[in-house]
C-alpha cells in the first residue's frame, strides 16, 4: 500500500473552510467516482472518501486541511500522478478563496 498526505494551512475559518471541503468532496466524487461522507464536529470535520483501491480521509480545521490517504497496490504505481492531481484540486479551490478577497479589498473606498 502507498500513503498519502497531504497538509494545507489557510486562514478561512470553519465555515468557510467547510463550504471548500465539501466543494472538494463534490468535486472527487464526480471527477474519481469516490464516495464521500462528512462527519461533522465542533471544532472540525472529517470528510470520508473511498472507491475501489482507495480511502482515506480528510480532516477541515478552522486553519488547515489534512489529507491522508491509502492506495492499494494497483493505483500504488500512480501515487505520484493521484497526489499532483489532488494538490491541484485543493490548490485551485483555496486559490479562488483568496482572490474573492483581495478582489473585495481593493473596491474598498479610501
Amino acid at each position: 500500500m502507498s500513503d498519502i498526505r497531504i497538509h494545507r494551512d489557510h486562514n478561512l475559518g470553519l465555515v468557510r473552510a467547510r463550504e471548500v471541503a465539501w466543494a472538494w468532496a463534490e468535486e472527487v466524487e464526480r471527477k474519481f467516482d469516490m464516495d464521500c461522507t462528512v462527519l461533522e464536529g465542533e471544532t472540525s470535520d472529517t470528510v470520508q472518501f473511498t472507491r475501489s483501491g482507495v480511502k482515506g480521509q480528510m480532516i477541515v480545521a478552522a486553519d488547515h486541511f489534512d489529507l491522508s490517504a491509502k492506495l492499494g497496490l494497483l493505483l500504488g504505481a500512480f501515487k505520484g500522478t493521484i497526489e499532483q492531481e489532488i494538490q491541484k484540486e485543493l490548490d485551485a479551490l483555496l486559490a479562488a478563496e483568496v482572490k474573492p478577497k483581495k478582489a473585495a479589498a481593493k473596491k474598498k473606498p479610501a
